[in-house]
């Protein structure tokens, strides 16, 4: 009987759970309808931030797992085709506290020609279990952030005492804040995430345009026997500020216990984007990435490469 009213449990609770992704992603969505607004985040985000390191997407990922997570990549885009072409670095720590806490910082620095924007975020993470058998867990999390965002003079070509140029140098610095949620057990991984809440209730945003509003995700996690250890397939919606919506579909692949794996997305941007990595040691994660360029200007410029590198400390 005992066990009969604990699965039921679980399932009500699994339905309240899906229950309220879907209406947080709605009514975001449907908040931004009424009212959009700039976006800070990038058109393209970093490829490890599908599977290699989800932190980057939600804040809900913050110390997921037990100790620490060192995560950088580097990427150049168009890198032999247009002087100036955008260079991304991301860089972040996560570390879980214990008494089901987590904390994050991330640094984000995105060089396009004259432009120079780096953002600063720290987050923190509630992981609340549901069912200790079956690892279930529902996550929650919020960063604040600030942007800073500058024309390079040194780049200038022209007159230095431009108003212009000034005026763009001395504004404030952008203060925001984003908030996540997501679910999890051994299989599935539900996720939404809006980037940005002070655009949405205030109707104020400095950020650029071009970036992701809403993030969501739904993965499944097959684990087996033999050469290939798990088969993740992923669907990801991405909405963007003046830009069509963005769906995101491909898988991860493991190999020999977790050893190396090879992963592939395609967006609906008429680009994918493609990487192979290894695992040292269950200690260092090393991912090396190809994103396509979108098809609007494939003709023109050649895609982005990047390079992905994470360290797991006192695991």
């Amino acid at each position: 009987m005992r066990s009969i009213i604990n699965s039921r449990y679980t399932k009500q609770l699994r339905s309240m759970v899906v229950c309220s992704l879907l209406s947080t992603a709605l009514f975001v969505q449907n908040s931004l309808a009424q009212s959009p607004s700039n976006a800070t985040g990038l058109l393209d985000p970093s490829g490890t931030m599908f599977f290699q390191n989800q932190y980057l997407g939600n804040a809900a990922m913050a110390g997921i797992d037990s100790g620490l997570h060192l995560n950088a990549a580097h990427r150049r885009q168009w890198q032999n085709s247009i002087d100036g072409a955008p260079v991304s670095t991301f860089f972040s720590a996560d570390v879980n506290t214990g008494n089901r806490g987590g904390l994050g910082v991330n640094v984000m620095n995105d060089v396009a020609g004259l432009i120079n924007r780096t953002r600063l975020g720290l987050s923190y993470a509630y992981h609340m279990p549901l069912s200790a058998t079956r690892n279930q867990f529902l996550h929650f999390g919020m960063s604040l952030a600030f942007n800073f965002q500058r024309v390079d003079m040194s780049k200038v070509d022209g007159d230095l005492t431009d108003p212009a140029l000034m005026a763009y140098n001395a504004r404030d610095n952008y203060f925001e804040g984003d908030y996540g949620m997501a679910y999890t057990d051994e299989h599935w991984n539900l996720q939404a995430a809006l980037p940005n809440i002070r655009a949405l209730f205030t109707g104020v945003n400095r950020g650029i345009n071009g970036g992701t509003l809403i993030y969501s995700a739904v993965s499944y996690k097959f684990k087996n026997e033999g050469a290939v250890s798990t088969i993740e397939p992923k669907l990801a919606y991405r909405n963007i500020r003046g830009y069509d919506d963005i769906i995101d579909a491909g898988v991860n692949v493991s190999f020999l216990d977790d050893v190396a794996n090879i992963m592939a997305m395609y967006h609906t941007s008429k680009s994918f984007t493609a990487g192979i990595g290894v695992n040292i040691k269950r200690t260092a994660v090393i991912q090396l990435m190809y994103t396509a360029q979108t098809g609007g200007i494939r003709s023109y410029v050649d895609g982005g490469y990047e390079i992905g590198a994470t360290v797991n400390l006192f695991k």
